[in-house]
C-alpha cells in the first residue's frame, strides 16, 4: 500500500524559488509514489494579523501556483484548512494531549513573537499543535518538511504517541520527515546567510513565481556575488556564501549536483554564469509563471478545486475524527 502525504503552505502570497525548489518541486514528484494531500492552510496564516482581503487573494494564488508546478487536483487532494472542520476540532483535543513545556521549547513562536511575546496571539503559541492535527487528521505517514519545520513534526509525534498511550491504543501511525537534498534551502539573492523569503523588504532578495522572463534576468543580473571566479570544488565555496547560493540554485533547477555544476563553470567569473543561470531559470520558471497567470483569472475554477478538495478531504478525516471521539469517551 502506498504511503500517504500530508503538506501545507501558509497564503502568505509572493510563492518564490525557494518554495518552489524546497517544498512544491518535491510534492509534484511525490504524487508518483504516494497519495497526497495537500493544503492551503488558511487558519495559520491568521496567527498573526491579515485583512480579509488579503487572506481570500493568497489563499487563491497559492492554489494557483500549486497547480501551474504540477499538482494535479484529479490524483492528489488540494484544499484550504479552513473548509475542513475536523482540523480544528482534532486540535482542541491535541491542546489536551500536549504538554505546556513542549510548546514552550518551540523556537518558531519565540522568534515570531519575538521581545513582544505578551501580545503575540494564543493562536501563534498552539500553532504546533494544528499543524499536528493537520497531519494526524489523515493518519498521514510522511511529511515533507524543510528545516524550520522539524521541530513541529517532532512535536506531532510526541503527541502521537502520548495520545496513543493514553488510551492504549495504537490508533496514530507516527509520521516519517521527508527533508531533501539539493536546494532545500534557498538563501537570499542580496544575503547568502539569509533564507530567501517573502517577508524581506527588497523584492530583488528573491525571485517570485509570479516574476517575468524580464525580471528573473535583471535579479540574477544584479544578485549579490563577489569578484573571484567560480573554484573547481566545493570546500572551496565554504566562505562564499553568495557564490555557493547561486550555485546550488543553478544544481537544483538543471537537476544536477554541486560538483557537475563547478566542472562545467570552474574558472569563470560571474559574468559569464549569471547569465547562464538566468536563461536557466526563466527556461524552468516561464511556463509555471504562465499557467499561474491564467488560473488566477479564472478563480471560479480554484475555488471549485478546492471545493471539491475540502469534500474528498472531509471525508478521510471525519471518520479519522469520529474514532477519536469514541476512543476518548465522547457520547456522539
Amino acid at each position: 500500500m502506498k504511503g500517504r502525504i500530508f503538506s501545507g503552505v501558509q497564503p502568505t502570497g509572493n510563492l518564490h524559488l525557494g518554495n518552489y525548489l524546497g517544498a512544491i518541486r518535491n510534492w509534484v514528484n511525490l504524487q508518483r509514489d504516494f497519495e497526497c494531500i495537500y493544503c492551503v492552510v488558511d487558519l495559520h496564516a491568521i496567527t498573526v494579523p491579515r485583512t480579509s482581503e488579503q487572506l481570500t487573494n493568497d489563499t487563491l494564488e497559492v492554489a494557483a501556483g500549486l497547480i501551474a508546478s504540477g499538482i494535479n487536483p484529479d490524483s492528489s487532494i488540494l484544499f484550504n484548512q479552513s473548509q475542513v472542520s475536523s482540523h480544528s476540532e482534532l486540535a482542541w483535543i491535541f491542546n489536551c494531549t500536549a504538554k505546556l513545556g513542549w510548546l514552550n521549547r518551540m523556537t518558531q513562536f519565540k522568534e515570531k513573537a519575538g521581545r513582544n511575546k505578551e501580545n503575540a496571539s494564543v493562536g501563534l503559541y498552539v500553532y504546533p499543535t494544528l499543524m499536528a492535527s493537520d497531519i494526524l487528521a489523515y493518519k498521514a505517514t510522511h511529511v515533507p518538511v524543510g528545516e524550520d519545520q522539524k521541530q513541529h513534526l517532532e512535536l506531532t509525534r510526541d503527541i502521537a504517541l502520548a495520545f496513543n498511550s493514553s488510551y492504549n491504543k495504537s490508533f496514530f501511525p507516527i509520521p516519517e520527515p521527508q527533508i531533501f537534498g539539493t536546494a532545500s534551502r534557498v538563501m537570499s539573492l542580496r544575503d547568502g546567510k539569509s533564507k530567501m523569503s517573502k517577508s524581506d523588504i527588497s523584492d530583488y532578495s528573491r525571485i517570485n513565481l509570479k516574476d517575468t522572463s524580464t525580471e528573473i534576468s535583471l535579479k540574477f543580473k544584479k544578485a549579490k556575488s563577489d569578484s573571484n571566479p567560480l573554484p573547481f570544488s566545493i570546500k572551496e565555496l565554504e566562505e562564499r556564501p553568495e557564490a555557493r547560493n547561486l550555485v546550488g540554485v543553478y544544481a537544483a533547477l538543471s537537476s544536477k549536483n554541486e560538483e557537475d555544476i563547478l566542472r562545467e563553470f570552474g574558472g569563470k567569473g560571474f559574468g559569464i554564469f549569471k547569465p547562464a543561470l538566468a536563461d536557466l531559470a526563466v527556461s524552468v520558471l516561464e511556463p509555471i509563471n504562465n499557467e499561474l497567470r491564467k488560473l488566477m483569472n479564472d478563480k471560479s475554477y480554484l475555488i471549485k478545486v478546492l471545493k471539491e478538495g475540502s469534500n474528498k478531504a472531509s471525508s478521510i478525516s471525519q471518520t479519522v475524527l469520529s474514532d477519536v471521539y469514541n476512543i476518548i469517551g465522547c457520547v456522539r
